[in-house]
């Protein structure tokens, strides 16, 4: 059971709720906290004040005063006319993350929802009623406006709704989870979807997936140097500490715990002084990437138990501030900062994979085929790593740099952090697919060389890779080879094998 207080969420947390579909509750004091600040909105609607999102329009129109009796159908009318969002759905979960997200920022108290509107989006989520919310729509300021908006609309009853495996409308999923449907008070619509909650349920996907990559690109290079008869001092200790980078650290501590015992690795190779870039700078290129997401990590776990709607309230000091915690900026240079590093993963993985294929750099057999010619062997694997990353190229130019004015120039600087985002993800899905395509290039090539010299480490990767995915002798239909390689990588078994042997990396 995860408790909410608004202050205390991790991102291994989010991944149990959006993945495992780990159970959560509100702690009494966010129960406590969120009536206070309810009674601080009741108290000025009361009072007539003028509040912007309380008593008054949105965006260009926050200088319309809107009287008590219409406040109900405002909130209603921001998430029908918000719920503007296309494309395809968002995955299940980056929906539940999305929510668990809303939740936590909204139990700090700060934000003017009532709490059994609160308890409505808590018991959506519980059940297992995930609103459709299409991909494409948000600037990432004043929020994830549009695709939150899709998310509310069920609690509303309307728009759409996965329950137990079905897209349903939304009445019908509420009705069938038995939660009642509510009727939104003033500041609630607002308060919903004012924050940056789809743009950082993303990247808490995002960025959890990275440092998995990040330990099995370690594990491919550490292969692949044994295949290349690497020489293991370039990961000396000594080395990297005279640099001081902490993820070049972490990466040569890696490499030499994968490769001891190595028949193949060795300090010293008798026939070259030293390796091509791609081998030898492994702890520099994969060690920035590694301080990268680090930083992204951190970002991210400041932004998850954040209060990012507007205007927020301080019910003891007795305000309503209208500020811009919504904007996206910090998500939005983060995940672009996310994409670049995960991109590089994939740019080293596939540089390696051609110095495994190539006769002329492996001392193996041309394409890792015993009988070239009649058989092609892994020329086109390589076609297809080189492919993605390539298509990298074009992802990783950052979506944050970009921005376009919006509601008649009331909202002129945008972030674009939900692009940002989504980019990051697409990347991260190419990069995982090439490291996987390394892993496959790798084991076929020890396998010219001869497993039985590996490392016990790699050795477990070997073994356990040799499960789903044999020896290829001669040509065969390559993708479900391929995509038995990159389901192992997704699924941690890749990780799982070498910690076995190595304990757990860095």
């Amino acid at each position: 059971m995860i408790v909410l207080d608004g202050t205390h969420l991790t991102i291994p947390d989010v991944i149990k709720v959006a993945r495992d579909h780990e159970p959560v509750q509100l702690s009494e004091a966010s129960r406590r906290a969120v009536d206070k600040a309810r009674a601080f909105v009741d108290e000025k609607l009361e009072q007539q004040a003028v509040v912007y999102g309380l008593t008054t329009g949105f965006g260009r129109f926050s200088d319309r005063y809107i009287p008590e009796d219409e406040t109900a159908e405002l909130q209603v009318n921001l998430i029908r006319s918000h719920a503007c969002a296309m494309g395809k759905p968002l995955p299940t979960e980056v929906v539940r993350a999305a929510m668990l997200l809303r939740i936590n920022a909204l139990s700090r108290g700060n934000s003017g929802i009532r709490l059994s509107t609160l308890e409505t989006l808590l018991a959506m989520l519980n059940a297992g009623v995930h609103p459709v919310i299409p991909e494409k729509g948000s600037l990432g300021a004043s929020g994830d406006l549009a695709p939150l908006a899709h998310m509310v609309l069920v609690m509303l009853g309307e728009g759409e709704a996965e329950y137990q495996g079905k897209t349903v409308p939304g009445a019908e999923a509420m009705k069938a989870a038995g939660i009642p449907t509510v009727q939104l008070a003033a500041k609630e619509g607002l308060a919903l979807i004012n924050g940056t909650q789809i743009m950082t349920a993303i990247a808490c996907n995002a960025v959890y997936d990275a440092l998995q990559l990040a330990k099995t690109a370690d594990i491919a290079a550490a292969m692949t140097c044994e295949a290349q008869l690497g020489i293991k001092k370039a990961f000396d200790p000594k080395l990297h500490a005279l640099r001081g980078q902490t993820g070049q650290m972490k990466t040569a501590a890696n490499l030499l715990r994968l490769l001891e015992g190595s028949g193949l690795a060795a300090d010293l190779q008798p026939d070259k002084v030293q390796d091509a870039y791609t081998v030898r700078c492994t702890p520099q290129i994969h060690g920035a990437s590694r301080d990268a997401i680090a930083y992204v990590w951190d970002a991210v776990s400041r932004e998850i138990n954040a209060v990012t709607d507007n205007p927020i309230i301080f019910p003891d000091e007795g305000e309503a501030i209208s500020g811009g915690n919504f904007h996206g900026q910090p998500i939005a240079l983060a995940m672009d900062f996310l994409g670049i590093a995960l991109a590089e993963y994939a740019d080293v993985s596939e540089r390696r994979i051609e110095r495994l294929v190539n006769p002329n750099l492996s001392g193996l057999p041309a394409f890792l085929t015993k009988n070239g010619g009649l058989n092609s062997g892994f020329m086109i694997v390589q076609y297809a790593a080189a492919s993605m990353t390539s298509e990298n190229k074009v992802y990783a130019h950052p979506a944050s740099v970009d921005s376009i004015p919006s509601s008649a120039g009331q909202e002129d600087h945008v972030s674009m952090g939900t692009t940002a985002a989504r980019k990051a993800l697409m990347i991260l899905d190419n990069s995982r697919k090439v490291v996987s395509l390394e892993l496959f290039a790798a084991a076929q090539a020890l396998w010219l060389r001869g497993e039985e010299k590996l490392a016990p480490a790699t050795r477990a990767v070997y073994d356990r890779i040799r499960t789903k995915v044999p020896p290829v002798e001669k040509d065969v239909v390559m993708h479900p080879l391929m995509n038995a390689a990159e389901e192992m990588v997704r699924d941690g078994s890749i990780l799982q094998a070498a910690e076995s042997v190595c304990g757990e990396l860095e």
